[in-house]
């Protein structure tokens, strides 16, 4: 069976989890070819990847949002769909997407089936939880950002049949836990400057930041800014009395399967975030909406508790990986 791998490369999520998928599919004795479009991660697959192109990137901000200016200027709409034609979709017996636009539109044009395996297949489903105020205009991107004619879905907790538990990488599974005395902190959509004016107002809180606008490492007053790396990354949050940061998906469940106490600001204007982030008000995790002055008392409650959310993430990805190669034979 050929199968292509289509994985998202903004941010570091998707690519963390195709790091634990690729073993996966590969026990299975497929012909398997990779490919990443994006911009915006930090770290590398440790497996060739046959096509990588630039897709279509949400560029990360400096003031909690997504860089509306730079993801349109970047997309490029000409070279977005040489790059959808470009693409031999029909050459494979299956295609598996991680919210991939390229390999999705491809196949969507080409009417090939399409297996969406990502965290935005799971958001997407009426029973998993929204927030209060309607985003018309994020609930469309989602939908078609790209678009699958399959979906298994990964979310905080299994809200249906098809949506599975998170895929915790062999790097936490593995990772000794422990409780030092600083706070990981992870929020990309914020500059340095934000985050130092903001954390260092809690001034006997030791905050380690892992910062996207920085590549060199440094102290300042009681804030350690380091650049992001997979291993320092992992050990900051295993050894960690808490963890700050987006409401991402991969992040905040490492973070619960760890028993670390989270809080977690959504970015603005990213629909995605705004329903994990009622994902996790519902499950327990404080939630604040920005790095403002009126939020400072939550955070300081926050880091006066100890209260742990408790979850139950077991090893799937081998399961999930069977399944859906399973269902994707019996609908060819």
């Amino acid at each position: 069976m050929r199968i292509l791998y289509a994985i998202q490369g903004t941010g570091n999520g998707h690519l963390s989890r195709a790091r634990d998928v690729i073993p996966a599919l590969l026990k299975h004795n497929v012909s398997l070819d990779l490919l990443v479009s994006g911009i915006q991660a930090d770290i590398k697959l440790p497996y060739p990847v046959k096509y990588q192109l630039k897709g279509l990137s949400f560029i990360f901000g400096k003031k909690g949002g997504v860089d509306v200016w730079k993801t349109y200027y970047r997309a490029n709409s000409m070279r977005l769909q040489k790059e959808i034609k470009s693409i031999p979709v029909e050459d494979y017996d299956l295609i598996i997407n991680d919210f991939e636009p390229v390999t999705a539109w491809a196949c969507k044009l080409k009417n090939i089936p399409c297996y969406s395996f990502s965290h935005q297949a799971a958001v997407l489903s009426t029973l998993a939880p929204k927030p209060k105020k309607k985003d018309r205009m994020g609930k469309w991107i989602l939908n078609n950002y790209a678009p699958t004619s399959h979906q298994f879905g990964l979310h905080f907790k299994s809200y249906e049949p098809n949506i599975y538990t998170p895929i915790i990488r062999s790097d936490i599974r593995s990772a000794t836990i422990s409780k030092e005395e600083h706070y990981t902190v992870y929020l990309p959509s914020y500059s340095d400057e934000k985050l130092l004016k903001f954390l260092s107002k809690m001034k006997r809180v030791k905050w380690e930041v892992f910062s996207k606008h920085n590549t060199y490492e440094y102290f300042k007053k009681n804030i350690h800014i380091k650049p992001i790396t997979n291993e320092a990354f992992v050990h900051s949050m295993a050894t960690s009395k808490g963890i700050l940061c987006g409401a991402g998906f991969e992040t905040p469940a490492e973070s619960l399967y760890m028993q670390k106490k989270l809080l977690v600001i959504p970015m603005k204007g990213q629909y995605e975030q705004q329903c994990n982030a009622a994902a996790l008000a519902d499950m327990g995790v404080p939630v604040i909406k920005s790095l403002k002055t009126k939020h400072l008392a939550k955070l300081q409650h926050w880091l006066n508790t100890e209260t742990i959310v408790p979850v139950d993430y077991p090893d799937i990805t081998d399961q999930i990986v069977t399944q859906l190669l399973e269902t994707s034979l019996k609908t060819h």
